[in-house]
């Protein structure tokens, strides 16, 4: 563990179900959540709580569906009329029957909560995503045109290509950045004189592509930096609130990142997976509760292999297929989904976290090693939490793959699956897992439990949710 100096840090560590799916061990309350009934869910949580028998990990279960539940009803708050509002720009005779099919189609999500229906927050742009009858009656009105990201990356994308292939070397183009991270809890968050104790994201090392971390401050005297052993990796402070006044958590440090090139496609060269046993064991597994080999992933898996044998062939069918058939579109908070890729197929779209646990899964399935990784996009177009993996291919070891990123059809045929063992200089790794405790152990649940890019916070009243606080990243280009 590397420190800055030592904090008295009192944790009572308890041996929780920290990976909770949506719903408990008991039916009724189950039935009344599935239902949408959250009030009466609610009450008969409550009523389980006053059970005297009750043990620890129930009571901490009980509490926290009720707090999933609360971070649904945040993440589903538009009405019927705002969201009729919203879409009239672009259907002026929007009818009922429309919205109602694009609700049955899961194009406009939403749920019936308490007996109201309604619609996720980012419903409206997520139709014109999802549904392409939608997108080009969008396109229609406002026209269609690469964005920024894409632009720079129909620049930056041949460029890195012909540096690997000039120079023979695999990691290329090194750029340095200087980051500064903040985290700020919204005043009165806390009691004045509360402790409030925080998780900031820092990178992760061994990592070639991630070198020459340099950490150039921190905004309180102590702080400890977790091992890079932890695959979620943290740099955690603490500080005491006071009244009328946001608490601000703040970071700044230097490193060079490497883009990096496989061209798994040269030469039709014959790759495998499943030389390194140990990996292979690792990394082809079911991990439960969002890698699952459902019958769902079994009949997806078998339409997209076919009677394929090429172990290149199929990894190229499995990315295609997740490009083509999973859009992106934002989503609802992970820790409220109980398995992410049965989500995904059933609503047929994603974000970059989603789409990549169905690819991950797919490839486990089929025997190809696949581990999460995710941190942030440093592109100066944009930058953003990103999520994204890693594959293990035999005689290359671990590379990495974007799902999220796709396949440029704007480019050259031979750069169009760059991002199949391929990755931009532009990232901060922070995770090589999904949903690993963090350290210092954290006592209440995580706001997110899946992910961590953005921070947590807590103090001895409980967990510090995401509209509590902001957070901020800003970044230098240096070479």
């Amino acid at each position: 563990m590397d420190k800055k100096m030592p904090l008295k840090i009192f944790f009572i560590v308890l041996t929780f179900s920290y990976f909770l799916a949506s719903q408990t061990k008991y039916p009724e309350i189950n039935e009344q959540i599935n239902l949408g009934n959250f009030s009466q869910a609610q009450t008969l949580i409550e009523s389980k709580l006053l059970d005297k028998n009750l043990t620890e990990l129930d009571m901490y279960d009980l509490k926290f569906q009720i707090e999933l539940m609360d971070r649904i009803r945040k993440d589903f708050r538009l009405t019927r009329d705002e969201v009729m509002n919203a879409l009239k720009k672009y259907y002026p005779n929007l009818t009922d029957e429309m919205l109602v099919n694009w609700e049955k189609d899961n194009s406009l999500e939403m749920k019936v909560i308490d007996g109201e229906k309604r619609y996720f927050n980012n419903a409206v742009p997520n139709l014109f995503r999802i549904n392409k009858e939608a997108k080009k009656q969008k396109e229609k009105i406002e026209g269609s045109k690469l964005d920024d990201l894409d632009i720079f990356l129909e620049n930056y994308i041949p460029k890195i290509v012909e540096t690997a292939k000039e120079t023979g070397q695999r990691f290329v183009s090194p750029v340095k950045m200087k980051i500064k991270y903040s985290l700020t809890v919204k005043p009165n968050s806390v009691p004045d004189g509360e402790i409030i104790r925080c998780w900031l994201p820092y990178p992760r090392e061994s990592n070639p592509r991630q070198t020459d971390i340099q950490l150039l401050n921190v905004n309180k005297s102590e702080y400890v930096i977790a091992d890079n052993k932890n695959l979620q990796r943290t740099i955690y402070l603490e500080d005491k609130a006071k009244k009328d006044l946001p608490t601000r958590f703040e970071i700044e440090l230097i490193y060079t990142s490497k883009a990096e090139y496989v061209n798994l496609f040269e030469d039709s060269k014959e790759i495998s997976f499943n030389k390194n046993p140990e990996v292979f064991s690792e990394y082809t597994r079911e991990q439960f509760p969002h890698i699952v080999f459902s019958e769902r992933i079994k009949n997806i898996s078998a339409q997209i292999i076919g009677d394929e044998k090429n172990p290149l062939q199929k990894l190229k069918k499995i990315f295609t297929w997740v490009d083509e058939n999973t859009p992106w579109a934002s989503a609802r908070e992970y820790s409220t989904i109980s398995n992410i890729p049965e989500y995904s197929l059933e609503n047929k779209h994603g974000d970059c976290g989603i789409q990549t646990l169905v690819f991950m899964t797919l490839c486990r399935y089929n025997g190809i090693p696949a581990k999460w990784q995710s941190g942030w996009m440093m592109h100066p177009p944009e930058i953003n939490l990103h999520d994204w993996c890693e594959i293990y291919v035999d005689d290359y070891g671990w590379i990495p793959v974007d799902q999220s990123f796709g396949i440029k059809n704007y480019l050259d045929e031979s750069e169009r699956y760059f991002y199949l063992g391929g990755i931009d200089a532009f990232r901060l790794i922070v995770n090589d897992d999904y949903s690993m405790p963090l350290f210092p152990a954290k006592i209440y649940p995580r706001s997110e439990t899946v992910d961590f890019q953005r921070g947590e916070v807590e103090w001895r009243g409980g967990n510090l949710f995401f509209d509590k606080w902001n957070y901020s990243m800003e970044v230098e280009y240096l070479e």
